[in-house]
């Protein structure tokens, strides 16, 4: 099953010496039963374009926190794509996000499929997003408009080979 990991830059330079995401419990987005019954006409392409825009706003979540907490991180939101045996994905019952799943273990350098990063050009939005995103989920619809705007940025991709030079 493609598993969609929200992450950072800086996260993502230690899964490139860790060799692993971790540690488990993780949290990811992937094209769940919740998901294909909320999202009836979707094919398996647009739920997982569904999936990986959800594990994107983690991403901006995951920003946000490093923030508050006085990291410097760069405003680029950064998916790990992995194939996870779906046999080690829970699917869990939350009806706001129907594509979130936990994974119990680390998912290993070789299950990466590729990474999803904005492209510098969405550095601008990406940071109104960042200092809007708490305000969103608390439900001010300004902030909400100022998330969603950032998701007209298509997330570019990266082979594995290529993190190096990404990073």
């Amino acid at each position: 099953m493609r598993v969609y990991l929200p992450s950072t830059l800086p996260t993502l330079a230690r899964v490139a010496d860790a060799g692993e995401v971790g540690p488990a419990p993780l949290t990811g987005y992937a094209v769940t039963p919740a998901l294909v019954e909320w999202y009836v006409s979707g094919d398996t392409e647009e739920l997982e374009y569904v999936a990986l825009t959800d594990a994107a706003r983690a991403s901006l979540r995951m920003l946000a926190a490093d923030r508050a907490d006085g990291v410097a991180v760069p405003a680029r939101r950064v998916v790990i794509a992995a194939e996870v045996p779906d046999d080690v994905v829970v699917a869990g019952p939350d009806i706001e996000e129907r594509a979130r799943v936990r994974l119990p273990v680390e998912v290993r350098m070789k299950q990466i499929a590729a990474v999803h990063v904005d492209d510098l050009q969405a550095v601008p939005d990406v940071e109104a997003a960042v200092a809007a995103v708490s305000a969103a989920d608390a439900g001010d619809d300004d902030a909400r408009f100022v998330v969603d705007g950032v998701e007209d940025h298509e997330l570019l991709w990266y082979a594995t080979q290529e993190i190096p030079d990404l990073l």
